[in-house]
């Protein structure tokens, strides 16, 4: 399903996070000299979008789908998936994660930005009217207007490298 314009915004701000997690994939295992960039960079996102992305979803979103008693299961685990996500930045932010504490969190994030895309914006696409999606869609840019619309560029320890 086309993505309806009111949470296109979101979905760009999934597009960038998936772009980490990607690219952390991809250079696992990070050897330890190169943690703390990764951390840092992890950091800025969530500086810069994810935590008003969060917010937004929080305050928007998640009450609109709780609307609907077939959405609640997962809302309650996208809102679980926030928390864990929160101390997983904020252990970022203060260089506190391992090589694999960041496999595992670029695993979380991209499972929950999956969930969130496949199925609460496809369902919320499905079940709200035109009128209702644009007035969401007005509610979240209020609460997105504060987001920095950043791309990371990798720096020489997080950018891929090709494979001979």
């Amino acid at each position: 399903m086309l993505r309806d314009q009111n949470l296109v915004p979101l979905s760009r701000q999934h597009q960038h996070a998936l772009a980490l997690c990607v690219r952390i994939d991809r250079a696992s295992p990070i050897p330890d000299s190169d943690l703390a960039t990764w951390q840092q960079e992890m950091a800025q996102l969530f500086q810069s979008e994810i935590a008003v992305h969060f917010a937004a979803e929080e305050q928007v979103l998640f009450p609109l789908a709780r609307g609907f008693a077939d959405l609640s299961g997962l809302v309650e685990e996208l809102i679980v998936d926030h928390v864990v996500l929160r101390e997983m930045f904020t252990r970022a932010e203060v260089g506190k994660l391992s090589s694999t504490d960041l496999s595992v969190f670029a695993q979380r994030l991209s499972k929950h930005i999956r969930q969130e895309e496949r199925q609460l914006f496809e369902r919320l696409q499905a079940l709200l009217s035109e009128e209702e999606m644009a007035l969401a869609g007005k509610q979240l840019d209020e609460v997105l207007k504060d987001a920095t619309q950043v791309c990371a560029v990798p720096t020489d320890a997080t950018s891929l490298r090709a494979t001979k």
